[in-house]
């Protein structure tokens, strides 16, 4: 491949991240072959079409595959340069320990067909130290390959990890226009690979080693964890001192140097409920704020479980809509998510009470069945549930005008409908009264 030519791209793995990352390089004039283990995903993406929900992602990926620049495919090919960006989870130890076994695998898949002068890139969150690993089974698999940091002087591949940074709801913007970490096995390395990137980001490219860039990704998402763990240990506080946690954070707040922010029902997400474990997971000893804030994170889940089971238990025979699934707003993810944990806890306690409002699926989670709970639109939850419970501030749910809410018995979490009259604390007709 000459400087000048527009490098072919391998993506390996097309979920949340992946697929859109795939259709903007796509987008960007170079060709992008996807591949994923999932025939069913694999036939999709070929016709043009999503498995997944993000803005704009569907006419995007369609106009790149009618356009020949994207394709997908259940085998890896050779290419100039391969993007891994697979899952990490835990392993099934009861220890949140990291499991990189997808990424390893990938890496076999990848070291069959590479060549003098490819780029190997790993997007996926991992340990420190995981793109050293890749390395280290590439060379096991190709003993004639010269690997960066394993040999004098040049190397055959340039190997490099680049995390991204993006907000669901506006990854196609972000991945363009947020700075990108580049860090290399090698000096060389990086600015391999940090040239790829320029060609379709415009934000900057900053170019470091590969510890640093994994860690890099780790803190940004522990960082974000611990400060969202005060925020609800905050919410707990209000709740037994019969505080309005929303109050207070909002005159907190007006200190110049304060910025509290909102509490949920948890922490959830394959992000800021999973990345500070890899973080611990490699320093336990040294990481005993990480650890507490994941345990307020998760604390939280079992309080909002108790405080919504006590509204439920104080009225009994009505209906209860459990609203939002996702774990975050006007997104289809449910990954990690507490709105499903909360909601199908409740489903298990209180069977056909409970109805789930989730405009962002057509039907619930598996973990449902057999519980008696089913799914209904908000315009019938509304009209026919008694119960409240808001776990997901989609923009759906925030537009719920007062008076389609008066005599409800409301527990919010997100603090969308600050509003409504508390009613333990007031009869229908007050409420009614000063709805206006």
């Amino acid at each position: 491949m000459r400087v000048s030519e527009a490098p072919a791209v391998c993506m390996v793995g097309l979920g949340y991240i992946g697929l859109p990352t795939a259709a903007v390089i796509a987008r960007s004039g170079m060709k992008v072959l996807g591949v994923d283990i999932s025939e069913k995903v694999v036939e999709t993406i070929n016709r043009g079409e999503i498995h997944i929900e993000e803005v704009d992602l569907d006419a995007l990926v369609q106009a790149v595959v009618r356009g020949g620049m994207l394709r997908a495919s259940t085998s890896v090919e050779p290419s100039d340069v391969f993007v891994i960006a697979v899952p990490t989870p835990f392993e099934k130890d009861g220890h949140h320990t990291p499991d990189v076994s997808y990424v390893l695998a990938a890496t076999r898949e990848v070291a069959r067909v590479l060549k003098p002068g490819d780029t190997v890139i790993l997007e996926s969150t991992s340990p420190v130290g995981t793109t050293e690993q890749m390395r280290d089974v590439i060379a096991a698999e190709r003993p004639d390959l010269k690997l960066p940091g394993l040999v004098q002087g040049p190397a055959d591949i340039a190997m490099a990890y680049c995390p991204e940074r993006v907000l669901p709801g506006k990854i196609l913007v972000e991945l363009i226009h947020n700075d990108r970490s580049i860090g290399g096995l090698t000096p060389e390395c990086a600015e391999k690979a940090a040239g790829f990137y320029q060609r379709f980001v415009r934000g900057e490219c900053i170019t470091t080693d590969a510890r640093s860039a994994e860690m890099t990704k780790l803190v940004e998402n522990a960082y974000r964890d611990v400060n969202i763990a005060f925020a609800n240990e905050l919410s707990i506080v209000a709740d037994a001192m019969g505080l309005d946690v929303w109050e207070v954070i909002r005159l907190a707040n007006r200190h110049p140097r304060v910025n509290i922010l909102q509490p949920g029902p948890g922490v959830g997400g394959h992000c800021i409920a999973v990345d500070p474990w890899f973080i611990v997971h490699g320093a336990p000893e040294q990481t005993p704020l990480i650890q507490t804030a994941r345990g307020v994170n998760d604390g939280k889940i079992r309080h909002v479980i108790a405080r919504a089971s006590a509204l439920v238990d104080a009225a009994p025979g009505e209906k209860v809509a459990c609203l939002g699934l996702a774990f975050k707003a006007n997104i289809d993810d449910f990954r990690e998510s507490p709105a499903r944990l909360v909601s199908a806890t409740l489903a298990r306690k209180y069977g056909s009470r409970i109805h789930v409002v989730e405009p962002h699926t057509p039907e619930l989670p598996i973990e449902y069945q057999g519980t008696g709970a089913s799914k209904i639109d908000l315009e019938t939850a509304l009209a026919t549930c008694g119960v409240l419970i808001v776990l997901v501030d989609h923009d759906a749910f925030k537009s719920v005008p007062l008076e389609k809410r008066i005599g409800k018995r409301v527990y919010d979490t997100r603090g969308i409908w600050l509003d409504q009259p508390d009613p333990f604390a007031v009869t229908k007709d007050e409420a009614e009264r000063l709805a206006g």
